[in-house]
Formats: structure tokens, C-alpha cells, sequence
């Protein structure tokens, strides 16, 4: 089992920045592929983006290439996604996953979920 917490979210103004959180616990967090996703009100859960140990590697949806950017340290087991230039249809439920795909966009093939963390940007 992976247990993952989210923070970071919050309010922000358009243009604005935040970065989010995940801290892992539990099995190997290195063995694993990192994500974010996100979910709008009324929306299904869309990838964001997803960062591979060894070798170094992140993939992105296109919406948010040059906006965000994942890193991960292994050794505080720590996922991190930092979102610069957000707008507001940035705004969603900000969601970090584990899995042994990589690299994947899709839900399924993610084993582990955190409980989300909001984000929200005001125009």
C-alpha cells in the first residue's frame, strides 16, 4: 500500500502561482511513477502530468506545458507541481496518484490516490 497526502491548494488570482504537495508513505516511493490529475466541478478527472524516478523523466498535457512543473525528491518522498501563469479554468480538484506505468494519462492504470487538494483561480 502507497499513502498519499496532498497540500498547497488554495485561492489564487489569475496570473498567480501555488505550488502543490503530495508526501508518500508506505511501500518504495521510487519504484513508483508520480502524477497529477485534476477534476472540475461536473468534469471527469483529466491528467496533468507525471514524473518518472530513473531515468528523469516528465510528461505533460499540452494545456499545461510551460505553465507547470513536476519534480519529485525521492528522499522526502515528496511529489511536488508547481502552477505558474494559472487561469481560471485551472481551477479543479487537484489530485496526486502512484502507479507503475509510465508514461500513462490514464486513470486506470494509476493504483494509488490521495484525497485532493482544491484549487482555485479567480479572474
Amino acid at each position: 500500500q502507497v499513502q498519499l497526502v496532498e497540500s498547497g491548494g488554495g485561492l489564487v488570482q489569475a496570473g498567480g502561482s501555488l505550488r502543490l504537495s503530495c508526501v508518500a508513505s508506505g511501500r518504495t516511493f521510487s519504484n513508483y511513477a508520480m502524477g497529477w490529475f485534476r477534476q472540475a466541478p461536473g468534469k471527469e478527472r483529466e491528467f496533468v502530468a507525471a514524473i518518472r524516478w530513473f531515468p528523469t523523466s516528465t510528461y505533460y498535457t499540452d494545456s499545461v506545458k510551460g505553465r507547470f512543473t513536476i519534480s519529485r525528491d525521492n528522499a522526502k518522498n515528496t511529489v511536488y507541481l508547481q502552477m505558474n501563469s494559472l487561469k481560471p479554468e485551472d481551477t479543479a480538484v487537484y489530485y496526486c496518484a502512484a502507479g507503475r506505468r509510465y508514461p500513462t494519462m490514464v486513470v486506470a492504470h494509476y493504483d494509488y490516490w490521495g484525497q485532493g487538494t482544491q484549487v482555485t483561480v479567480s479572474s
